[in-house]
């Protein structure tokens, strides 16, 4: 009966180790997640007004958040700019979808810095943007991506609103057509840890607990 009794508990504290290490690691891996994040949308219209002035306005074409995460780097830029650039949202001259990109349909592109595509929500459901880098790296970098749009694309055909400002961004959403995409895929989930793992490293098969016991 005590054999029994052990091999129980044995059993029962090895699969509730699993399960926290488990929970531990996916926690781990989303908390290290890092990406710039772009949310395009394909428009008929759209621009961007500051203080009752609109500095920015483009006709068909597509509009980009653009997301910088406190790690991004210039490779994150490089990513990016290709995807957006690339992003294939119209037909084509034969009607089929999802066939030309920005570059093929010579549409015009209006980017707008977007810090809050990074926040999340606390226990009270108040905004925290503390995974979105700080502003002055984030402008440096942000400049650094319309460069790198316009230095692949036609200069006059990339718009942006006003970094940091109070913006009233109004579009008319072609579709609707919205897609979002990130620098880097979703890190990929821990590998399944094992019981040795639970029990750091060392663990007891339950029927050579049994032998010994008995």
């Amino acid at each position: 009966m005590h054999c029994k009794l052990h091999n129980v508990v044995t059993t029962s504290t090895l699969i509730l180790s699993f399960v926290v290490l488990s929970i531990f690691l996916q926690e781990q891996t989303q908390h290290h997640v890092k990406a710039m994040r772009i949310v395009v949308q394909r428009v008929k219209s759209a621009s961007v007004t500051v203080d009752g002035q609109v500095v920015s306005k483009i006709g068909p074409g597509a509009m980009a958040l653009v997301g910088l995460h406190e790690h991004d780097t210039t490779k994150d830029l490089e990513y990016c700019c290709k995807r957006l650039l690339a992003c294939k949202l119209w037909e084509n001259a034969n009607g089929s979808p999802w066939r030309h990109g920005l570059k093929q349909k010579e549409y015009e592109l209006l980017c707008v810095s977007q810090f809050t595509l990074y926040g999340t929500l606390s226990k009270k459901n108040q905004p925290d943007y503390k995974r979105s880098m700080k502003n002055i790296p984030a402008q440096a970098l942000y400049n650094e991506f319309l460069g790198m749009l316009k230095d692949n694309y036609q200069a006059d055909k990339v718009f942006d609103g006003v970094f940091g400002a109070k913006m009233a961004v109004e579009l008319i959403n072609d579709g609707p057509v919205t897609i979002v995409f990130e620098s880097e895929p979703q890190a990929p989930p821990p590998s399944e840890p094992t019981l040795e793992d639970a029990n750091g490293g060392d663990v007891t098969s339950t029927d050579d607990k049994v032998e010994k016991d008995a």
